[in-house]
């Protein structure tokens, strides 16, 4: 299956297929002409299929160098982004070379930023090896690194030439980066698509997921195609990506990185955002517990003992996603639409409020 996202200044194709990876030499060589390309990736998928990639982009006419991060959410930081420039100038890369993130969300995230500010820029591409990323995080363009003060807080719009996303890399996933990935499946799902809800309500387990991932992650990629070429850069539409994520992206921060998996934060993040929406009138009566039932399903969290009310509301304060005293959030009106609503910063409050919660 191929998908291609239409922008005004840069389209691109997103690959779908299984088997995929083992061909990616002549699929960089069919957007590139043969020139360094520096692999990003981490120690852990290093060791899966680090070798094999340089050998396949070797056997296409291209120069290779790879440099593997260490895993995890700590990598996403300025200090990894020095290191990965200083092994880009060693390596000799030029503005007329390329890198290619080959990994999950953190390493996508990170190699993007990498690429988007050397030298101010060179062209990279996304070879995503986890469901999150493969559904989200690799399409649409948002690059990122973390600091102490919040997720995501410096990062770039930077689009890439292409993202290759092959189904098979998801068999050497551990089942929790596979529920992590499923998070998203179900918020994109419950914003957007009321038929890839019900697909996915007729599944019994992950297992069951993973054996349809073409599929799913084929709808997901549509949704999220959709969004950003309506929204390309986060300004109206494209903020119902985020539902869950405020709190989610909260809970990352707090708990220290990497200790709640960013999935586990979305999932508790809709839950708690549509229990208080609920309560408010804002969202359907009911609607909480069908997510609950969909999530716990899936062995998703619904609900945690890592509640630090007060530093979840400074780590939102610091979001990205908090703009002039306002903050907007996005709850469910009903299964597959959501809408944004806008609240004074202090507002925020009242949905981290666990009272009466599940």
């Amino acid at each position: 299956m191929k998908l291609t996202v239409t922008l005004p200044t840069h389209s691109y194709d997103l690959t779908i297929e299984t088997g995929a990876l083992d061909k990616i030499g002549t699929w960089v060589r069919s957007l590139w002409q043969p020139q360094r390309v520096a692999i990003i990736t981490d120690e852990t998928v290093n060791k899966l299929y680090g070798a094999a990639v340089e050998k396949e982009l070797q056997a296409a006419g291209f120069e290779t160098s790879l440099i593997a991060v260490a895993a995890g959410e700590q990598s996403k930081s300025l200090e990894t982004a020095q290191l990965l420039y200083d092994f880009l100038a060693e390596q000799q890369l030029t503005r007329s070379d390329g890198l290619i993130a080959l990994g999950g969300g953190v390493v996508g995230d990170l190699a993007g930023f990498v690429a988007s500010t050397y030298m101010r820029g060179i062209h990279f591409l996304q070879v995503p090896t986890t469901l999150l990323a493969q559904v989200d995080s690799s399409i649409g363009g948002k690059t990122a690194v973390n600091t102490k003060k919040a997720k995501n807080l410096v990062g770039t719009f930077a689009q890439p030439d292409g993202v290759l996303i092959d189904p098979n890399t998801l068999k050497t996933l551990e089942p929790r980066r596979v529920r992590e990935g499923i998070a998203e499946i179900v918020k994109s799902a419950a914003i957007a698509d009321v038929e890839l809800w019900h697909r996915l309500s007729s599944l019994e387990n992950e297992q069951d997921l993973v054996a349809h991932a073409e599929e799913i992650i084929t709808a997901c990629c549509k949704i999220k195609r959709d969004v950003v070429e309506e929204d390309e850069l986060d300004l109206g539409l494209r903020l119902i990506l985020n539902f869950g994520h405020t709190i989610g992206h909260a809970l990352e921060n707090t708990a220290g990185y990497g200790v709640i998996a960013h999935g586990e934060g979305v999932s508790l993040g809709m839950i708690q955002i549509t229990q208080v929406a609920e309560q408010r009138g804002l969202s359907p009566l009911g609607i909480t517990q069908e997510l609950v039932t969909m999530l716990e399903k899936f062995h998703l969290p619904v609900t945690t003992d890592c509640w630090p009310e007060e530093r979840l509301y400074q780590a939102i304060t610091h979001d990205k996603k908090t703009r002039g005293g306002q903050i907007k959030i996005i709850v469910l009106e009903k299964i597959g639409q959501a809408k944004i609503v806008s609240l004074p910063t202090e507002e925020i409050r009242a949905f981290l409020n666990r009272e009466g919660g599940i």
